[in-house]
């Protein structure tokens, strides 16, 4: 049987299908390493887009665009990869389980998320080039991990690890949904500026978003026990938390009566 393109481009790039998995575990590693490089930089620096965007990153890119385009190779990677090859280990349920929660993620983040939002600052060039490397990068990883050689024991939807790990995922992404919600209707039609925002777990943390995401691939990581999963889950972290902690010193220089029991991101903790 004549191969289609997506697995001939597979079978130039590796030899062998053990070549690949020792890529997959490699790559799940070297993100590990980027995380903690991530994490020196971002002591230094914030994160280049949004509020703190700069021009010395690059020309801007129209929100809306921006976040469309870098986060499409999330999904269109990963699609292609399950619909184009022989997915061999979707058939099994933990499998196919774990790709369903990353697909429920990305379905949302690219195609309806981006078309959500009112105004929006633009993003400079290089951290959406670096958005969509990763996307591309992170989906590939992930999905042809757990779509052709991800193995799980018997039982496994029935161990605790995936039990609270899918139930950390599902509770993740409601919170997730929830405060992205309560942002985009902070201001009114016609409306400019900056407001605090109210409602949900904003009223513990300032980063409720950014705690919802975590505790999404947090949870995947947990349900997938793999180093691809979990060097998804620590690179999030290590982003997100940073994110947290800025908008939190950012609201309270900014409003004198922004709730000062209010934390950054753990609510009650930090």
């Amino acid at each position: 049987m004549e191969r289609v393109p997506v697995e001939r481009v597979l079978a130039a790039l590796f030899s062998s299908e053990q070549q690949e998995r020792f890529c997959l575990d490699c790559m799940g590693f070297l993100l590990v390493v980027i995380a903690g490089v991530t994490f020196v930089a971002l002591l230094f620096e914030n994160v280049p887009y949004g509020r703190y965007a700069s021009s010395r990153f690059g020309f801007p890119v129209p929100g809306k665009v921006a976040w469309f385009v870098q986060e499409l190779p999330a999904l269109l990677v990963p699609l292609a990869l399950v619909l184009g090859t022989p997915a061999a280990r979707t058939a099994r349920l933990p499998n196919l389980l774990l790709v369903a929660m990353y697909f429920c993620h990305y379905v949302q983040r690219s195609l309806v998320y981006p078309f959500l939002i009112r105004g929006g600052k633009a993003t400079p060039f290089a951290s959406f080039v670096l958005a969509v490397v990763f996307c591309m990068y992170n989906g590939y990883m992930q999905v042809r991990y757990l779509s052709r050689y991800a193995e799980f024991p018997a039982g496994w939807v029935t161990h605790p690890c995936f039990i609270i790990g899918s139930a950390l995922w599902f509770v993740g992404w409601l919170v997730n949904l929830h405060s992205d919600h309560i942002l985009r209707n902070l201001r009114q039609p016609g409306e400019t500026g900056y407001k605090i925002p109210r409602g949900g777990v904003f009223e513990y943390v300032s980063g409720a978003n950014f705690l919802g995401e975590i505790t999404e691939w947090a949870g995947f990581a947990l349900a997938g026990c793999s180093v691809q999963s979990a060097s998804f889950a620590l690179f999030t972290l290590v982003v997100l938390a940073s994110r947290a902690v800025a908008h939190h010193r950012w609201y309270l220089s900014k409003f004198e009566d922004y709730p000062k029991s209010r934390k950054a991101l753990i609510p009650f903790v930090f």
